[in-house]
């Protein structure tokens, strides 16, 4: 008896022999002419056009992409926060905005064949990317829905028998509060420091493995905020030692960006993000390894959509749009990284010249497109504030709000002081070296400004050394 994959498959095949001119449309019984309408569903081809679904040409205006009317728009270095979309994966993602418009789920029609289609697609786009099988690739609406489905999944699933997690202290706040959320269930989660770099000590995650208790270590691949790459492959290797202790990463900041390869990393979870790729926003995925087997509780309940993992009707134009960006990623990584390392040291090495007491944050072979700075004596606000023309930010966009100083700096040792005058520049695929070279010469200007009408700065110059002073006293 045939599966219904295989007979939909089958009926789409005998259904496009049904006409000549149909076959040459653009993509499979999308808007066929009357006549083949009447030869397909059986409708008389006297009957008007007009009646049936309307195509983008019948809309009655143009479709254009809305462009901003503000003349003088910022410079834009904030990319760990979102990138631009790349045009060509706009360009992918229309037609099923328009024309191609079916439910991927709706298997006894062309409109849903051709949507689900374009999902396969686009899910072997991705798997590719990540040196993974397109089967164990399961769509979600980003990062944080990834992130939040794999760690609560997996814990929860194996909760009778283990009740131990293992993350680090610099983990994005999505996965932070995953793991709070676990420990408020009685699940005991241990948060690893890291070093001054940033990177973790390999000894002490090997030391807080509890064999038999622990079902899950989550380690960041490229931190959101200073760009530090964790050692995957070797803590890969270190967990296979370790039967039934599953490795997630929260890639989101690594997809294509820097090579991943899950099997050789030995990667069983991985999450990612649509819009940290150039892809649109509101569209991620999480990979699950079938192979050996990764069980985990899903969080949403539903229609059982994506091997049951998660519910809920599948967004084509943005999967499409995902499977893109994720082509182009592969295709362009090496250009790009390139580019994007040429950029950085330009930026790093501008500023740096010219104005002193300016720490770099996190370890130096980080990846290049995320550059955390501190300036001693100026309060960050207050240089955002000053740097209108440019798009920055002093820290990850999900805790922008708050006036803390950042816990991952504060977790690599920082000085609160420090940690509060620092920028975190994010350079990407369309930054120029015009553009750099315009931000070194508005940061070393405004630095020094405010840092002329800073007391501590004076002090500073006079060469008073601050440490000595017992401010109680003052």
């Amino acid at each position: 008896m045939l599966s219904r994959s295989l007979l939909s498959r089958s009926l789409a095949r005998n259904a496009k022999r049904a006409s000549g001119t149909l076959s040459q449309a653009r993509r499979t019984f999308v808007q066929p002419s009357a006549v083949d309408k009447a030869n397909i569903v059986g409708t008389p081809a006297s009957v008007d056009d007009s009646l049936f679904t309307p195509r983008q040409d019948m809309l009655g205006f143009k479709l254009e992409a809305v462009k901003s009317t503000e003349k003088n728009r910022p410079i834009y270095l904030d990319m760990q926060a979102t990138t631009p979309m790349d045009p060509r994966v706009l360009a992918a993602m229309m037609p099923y905005f328009t024309d191609m418009y079916g439910n991927p789920h709706s298997r006894t029609h062309a409109y849903g064949w051709e949507a689900e289609q374009a999902v396969d697609d686009a899910r072997a786009q991705v798997a590719k990317l990540i040196g993974a099988d397109a089967k164990d690739i399961v769509f979600t609406s980003g990062a944080t829905e990834s992130n939040n489905m794999i760690v609560k999944g997996v814990a929860r699933f194996h909760k009778e028998k283990k009740k131990h997690v293992i993350t680090t202290q610099t983990e994005h706040k999505c996965v932070l509060d995953s793991c709070r959320k676990l420990s408020e269930e009685g699940f005991d989660i241990t948060y690893l420091p890291v070093q001054s770099n940033g990177v973790i000590d390999l000894a002490e995650l090997e030391a807080a493995i509890r064999p038999g208790e622990t079902s899950l270590v989550s380690i960041m691949m490229v931190n959101n905020e200073t760009g530090v790459i964790q050692p995957i492959e070797e803590i890969g290797a270190m967990l296979r030692k370790y039967r039934g202790v599953y490795f997630h990463t929260d890639a989101a900041q690594a997809v294509g960006k820097i090579p991943i390869n899950v099997d050789e990393m030995n990667i069983d979870l991985l999450s990612i993000s649509g819009h940290k790729v150039y892809g649109p926003k509101g569209v991620g995925a999480a990979y699950v390894r079938r192979r050996p087997r990764v069980r985990l509780e899903p969080i949403l309940s539903g229609g059982g959509q994506e091997r049951g993992l998660r519910s809920g009707t599948l967004p084509t134009p943005l999967i499409v749009g995902l499977g893109e960006a994720c082509s182009i990623a592969l295709r362009e990584m090496d250009a790009d990284h390139a580019r994007v390392k040429a950029l950085s040291d330009r930026l790093i090495k501008g500023v740096t010249a010219r104005v002193e007491h300016v720490v770099r944050n996190g370890d130096v072979n980080g990846y290049p497109g995320c550059v955390n700075l501190s300036f001693s004596y100026v309060e960050g606000e207050s240089l955002l504030m000053a740097l209108k023309e440019i798009a920055l930010s002093s820290g990850s966009a999900c805790t922008s709000a708050s006036l803390e100083p950042s816990y991952v700096l504060r977790a690599l040792g920082a000085a609160e002081d420090m940690a509060h005058s620092s920028l975190r520049f994010g350079i990407g695929r369309f930054t120029t070296e015009a553009e750099i070279d315009f931000v070194i010469e508005r940061i070393v200007g405004t630095v020094s400004k405010l840092r002329d009408m800073s007391p501590l700065w004076e002090m500073v110059q006079e060469g008073i050394d601050l440490s000595t002073i017992n401010w109680s006293q003052h």
